[in-house]
């Protein structure tokens, strides 16, 4: 009877430690190090508190500049269900329309998954400009119908283009394709001829998100009312919160140029995705789809920063929303949340190099498991299931890994 009662005893205990890290603990892999994995704050997850609507993550194919993707490529970039399913598309206006109806073969495969396509034009035709040049220079007042005409003529050539960018980087001097225009020279043209342009405008697309210039461009009413969304790159700029009563798209961004297959950087990309969505942008995109330190490298491979950007592309799709999150429960961790009806999406990185058990409840709407996507140094998409009860769970963050966590 002695035995039994102490066996019953160790038992009892034994419940009472794991009800304590949730109602069920998936850890999924073992502690190679012996140690006990850190336990963490909890992540809340209230589905009820909506934040901004998601139009895509994705990456630019400038097909003028570089050779075009291929057929396979296309379908690695932009197939949701095989390949890293981005959404976006972001193409070259050529400052040369014959140049136009050559993006129609990507631009029509990636619409075929899903994809949005936005257009940004580097430079006006050089015959509209003050110094006749593609590089640097201002758009001649005198040229701001035949210009809107020539992105409208390509935005019929390829059909179905969502938004339309007038000037890549206006607030930088560069000796490549440009045009050096001010917030209130920008903002001239889109009020004279916004409404001409073929598809909604997208402005300004400073290269660091520079609020100055956003706000000077805003100031002009009519400019105003004629963009449809606010957009910039993030070249030496961190994430912020710029809310204007207008979706915010960050359209441009290279983590850097490493190797793109280097897990530390692909976690740096992990961590800056996070990080745009926690500003409030609706968007992000990547530069060169196909790069050695792109999703995806020369020989049409999905490389670690590609499986990195799977994690959101292929679950969060054009109309989720974010929903509120404990976004850095504790010290390495950060987590995003996403819904689309009933169903849940959480995107979860773990920058520390050791497994961290992170604790999890979710609020404001019904879940009974997860289907979980892993990526690690060693592994891409690693995939299995759970089940919970009760709105509260635990999982074993692998030391250095992406998570994704879509409901069922």
């Amino acid at each position: 009877m002695k035995k039994n009662f102490i066996c019953f005893l160790a038992i009892a205990l034994l419940v009472t430690a794991c009800s304590k890290k949730g109602d069920k603990v998936v850890s999924g892999e073992e502690n190679q190090s012996g140690r006990t994995p850190a336990a963490e704050a909890t992540a809340v997850i209230a589905a009820g508190t909506t934040q901004q609507n998601i139009r895509g993550f994705g990456g630019a194919n400038i097909r003028g500049w570089i050779a075009d993707l291929t057929a396979a490529q296309r379908t690695t970039a932009f197939d949701p269900a095989n390949g890293i399913g981005l959404s976006v598309l972001r193409v070259r206006v050529s400052p040369n329309s014959s140049d136009f109806a050559a993006e129609k073969p990507t631009i029509d495969a990636a619409k075929s998954y899903g994809a949005s396509v936005i257009a940004t034009a580097w430079t006006a035709p050089a015959s509209m400009k003050d110094n006749n040049s593609l590089i640097a220079g201002k758009l001649n007042t005198s040229s701001y119908a035949d210009y809107a005409a020539h992105l409208s003529n390509f935005c019929s050539t390829v059909g179905g283009v969502t938004a339309i960018s007038p000037s890549n980087e206006p607030n930088i001097s560069v000796t490549y394709e440009s045009m050096n225009l001010t917030a209130s020279e920008l903002a001239a043209f889109v009020a004279a001829q916004g409404s001409n342009c073929g598809a909604p405008i997208m402005a300004p697309e400073t290269f660091n998100m520079n609020k100055t210039y956003m706000d000077t461009y805003l100031s002009n009413t009519t400019a105003a009312s004629k963009t449809s969304f606010m957009c910039g790159h993030i070249y030496g700029a961190t994430p912020y919160v710029y809310s204007v009563g207008k979706e915010v798209w960050m359209t441009e961004h290279i983590y850097n140029t490493n190797d793109a297959n280097g897990w530390a950087d692909a976690l740096g990309v992990a961590k800056e995705i996070h990080d745009c969505m926690n500003a409030g942008y609706n968007m992000y995109v990547w530069w060169y789809i196909r790069r050695s330190y792109g999703p995806m490298d020369e020989s049409g491979n999905i490389t670690k920063r590609g499986y990195v950007m799977a994690h959101y592309a292929r679950w969060v799709r054009p109309g989720y929303l974010k929903i509120s999150c404990t976004a850095n429960p504790a010290t390495g961790v950060y987590v995003t949340a996403y819904k689309s009806g009933s169903k849940i999406v959480v995107v979860a990185i773990n920058q520390n190099t050791a497994i961290t058990y992170q604790p999890f409840t979710v609020s404001g709407a019904t879940v009974t498991g997860f289907n979980r996507y892993r990526t690690t140094s060693t592994a891409n998409l690693t995939s299995d299931s759970f089940s919970i009860t009760g709105g509260s769970f635990g999982i074993n963050l692998p030391a250095q890994s992406v998570t994704t966590l879509i409901s069922y």
